[in-house]
């Protein structure tokens, strides 16, 4: 399952209005760490097929969300919970890293 491509058009849709947690890869195509992970962040799709959504935004054709949320390197990763930025990590990290990630902020809903 490949994470979805979002857009500056429909991030507020799609991740911030989302009910459930959301993984954001933040990168663009002429970034070498950020192709590196892109198999990556699909095989965490994947893997969180229905307990989270996984997306990507393109910081080139998606300026406004990358400003918004400080992005100045990429990649980066980002979690989203019922509309704010929860948890993140920049540079290309192990998968295991980014599931921690996403798995903290299910546990952390599941127990309030």
């Amino acid at each position: 399952m490949a994470a979805l491509a979002v857009t500056d058009r429909n991030f507020q849709a799609e991740v911030l209005e989302s009910n459930q947690p959301v993984l954001v890869d933040f990168w663009a195509p002429w970034c070498g760490p950020c192709r590196a992970m892109s198999g990556v962040v699909d095989e965490i799709a994947g893997t969180l097929d229905g307990r989270a959504k996984v997306v990507k935004v393109n910081v080139d054709d998606s300026t406004e969300s990358a400003a918004r949320y400080g992005i100045q390197s990429i990649p980066a990763f980002a979690v989203f919970v019922g509309g704010e930025l929860k948890s993140g990590t920049t540079g290309a990290v192990p998968p295991q890293t980014l599931l921690d990630l996403v798995e903290d902020q299910l546990n952390a809903s599941a127990s309030s």
